[in-house]
C-alpha cells in the first residue's frame, strides 16, 4: 500500500506555496514593525520588492498549482 500518491509536480507546488506564504507574512511583518517603530526608511523597499518580484513569482506560483491540480484531477 503506498501512502505517498501525490505526483512530484504536486509535491513542489505545495512547499512552493508554504514558502511564498511564509515570505509574505514575513514581509507583512517587517511593514508592521517598521511603521510602528518609524522607520519609514524601508517601506518603500517592501513595496518595490512585492510589485517588482512578488507579484509575477505569485502569478507564476499560482498557474504552477493550476496545472497540478489539473494533472492530479486526470490522473
Amino acid at each position: 500500500m503506498n501512502t505517498n500518491r501525490d505526483t512530484l509536480l504536486f509535491r513542489f507546488a505545495s512547499k512552493s506555496l508554504k514558502y511564498f506564504l511564509l515570505l509574505l507574512f514575513g514581509i507583512a511583518i517587517a511593514y508592521v514593525l517598521s511603521s510602528g517603530l518609524g522607520i519609514l526608511q524601508i517601506i518603500p523597499i517592501l513595496l518595490y520588492i512585492l510589485q517588482q518580484f512578488l507579484l509575477p513569482l505569485g502569478i507564476m506560483l499560482l498557474c504552477l498549482i493550476t496545472t497540478a491540480v489539473i494533472i492530479e484531477s486526470l490522473r
